[in-house]
C-alpha cells in the first residue's frame, strides 16, 4: 500500500507540474509566433507555425495530444533546431548530473566535518568562527559569488577557465559556486542536530562505558543526527538535479538549466515543457531515494511503515 500512494503521489505531482506548465507557456502575454518568426514573416508561415503550435484550438485539445505523445515517449521536437527533444535532453542532462554530484561531494567533504567540529566546541570561539563563515557563505547568492570566483581564480591568476566545458578544469568553478552554498546550510544543520542528540541519555551510557569519543561521536551520536541532514541533502540535490539555472548562465555551464532559459527566450514552447518535466522528475526522484535513506538510517520509520 505505502508502494502504491507513492505512485499515485508521483503521478499527481508529474501531471499538475506539465499542466500548470502548459497553461503558464499559453497564457503568458505576447504572441509566441511574433517573437520566433519576427514581423517580416508573411501571414502564411504566421498560420502555419500557429497551427503547429496548437494556438488556434481550445487549450485542451494541444494539451491533450501532448499527454499523448509523452505517454509513447514522443518528448516534442525544438521548433527553432527540429531536434528531438530526447536528443538534447541526453546531450545537456549529464553535464547538469556531473555538476550536481560534484558540487555534492564539495558541499558533504566541507559542511558534514565543520558541523561535527562546531558541534563539539560549542560554546567556544572555534564554534563562533565556524557560524559566522557559515552564514556568511549561505548569504552569499551564486550570482555574486560566481563571478567573484572567477575574477579572481580566472582573470587575475589565470589558474582556470573563465567559463564553458571545453577543458576538464572547467567544472571546478562552478562547482565550488554551487558547493560553498551547500556546505554552508549542511555545517549549520550537522551542528544542530549533533547537539541535541549529545545531551541524550544514551550518549552519557555510551561514554559511560568507557567508548572513545571518536566511537560515541561517529557510531551513535552521528547516526541520530543524519535524519535532518539527509532531508538537506534530498532537497539540494533536487536543486542541484533540477539546473541551477544562474550558475550554469553564468559559467557558460551548457546543462538543463542553461536550456530551459535559452527555450523561454525563444518562446521554444516544447524545449520547455520537456525541461520543466525533467525538472520535475528530477524532484520526485530524488525525494523517492531520499525516503529510502530514512528507512536505512532509521529502524523506527521502517518499521511503522
Amino acid at each position: 500500500m505505502p508502494l502504491l500512494r507513492r505512485f499515485f503521489s508521483f503521478i499527481t505531482v508529474i501531471f499538475g507540474v506539465l499542466l500548470l506548465t502548459f497553461l503558464l507557456i499559453h497564457l503568458v502575454p505576447g504572441d509566441p509566433v511574433e517573437v520566433m518568426l519576427g514581423e517580416s514573416a508573411s501571414a502564411t508561415d504566421r498560420h502555419v507555425l500557429r497551427a503547429d503550435l496548437g494556438l488556434n484550438q481550445p487549450l485542451i485539445n494541444p494539451f491533450g495530444g501532448y499527454l499523448t505523445k509523452l505517454v509513447h515517449g514522443d518528448f516534442g521536437t525544438s521548433i527553432h533546431t527540429k531536434t528531438p527533444m530526447i536528443e538534447m535532453i541526453k546531450k545537456r542532462y549529464p553535464a547538469t548530473l556531473k555538476l550536481a554530484f560534484v558540487s555534492l561531494i564539495i558541499g558533504l567533504t566541507i559542511g558534514v566535518p565543520m558541523g561535527i567540529y562546531a558541534a563539539l566546541k560549542a560554546g567556544h570561539w572555534q564554534d563562533f568562527v565556524v557560524t559566522v563563515v557559515s552564514v556568511r557563505f549561505s548569504a552569499m547568492p551564486a550570482f555574486w559569488l560566481g563571478p567573484m570566483l572567477m575574477l579572481v581564480f580566472a582573470v587575475w591568476l589565470g589558474w582556470l577557465p573563465v567559463s564553458g566545458m571545453d577543458a576538464p578544469t572547467s567544472i571546478i568553478l562552478p562547482a565550488i559556486t554551487l558547493g560553498f552554498g551547500l556546505s554552508a546550510i549542511l555545517t549549520r544543520m550537522t551542528r544542530t542536530s549533533l547537539l541535541e542528540v549529545l545531551n541524550d541519555d544514551y550518549i552519557r551510557t555510551a561514554r559511560a562505558k568507557g567508548l572513545s569519543e571518536k566511537t560515541v561521536i561517529l557510531r551513535h551520536a552521528l547516526r541520530a543526527a543524519l535524519l535532518p541532514i539527509i532531508t538537506i541533502v534530498g532537497l539540494q540535490m533536487g536543486s542541484l538535479l533540477a539546473g541551477t539555472v544562474i550558475t550554469e548562465t553564468i559559467f557558460s555551464w551548457d546543462g538543463i538549466g542553461r536550456l530551459l532559459v535559452e527555450s523561454i527566450e525563444k518562446r521554444d514552447y516544447p524545449v520547455t515543457q520537456a525541461c520543466v518535466l525533467v525538472v520535475a522528475l528530477s524532484y520526485v526522484l530524488v525525494n523517492l531515494l531520499t525516503d529510502i535513506l530514512y528507512r536505512i538510517a532509521d529502524p523506527r520509520i521502517r518499521a511503522s511503515a
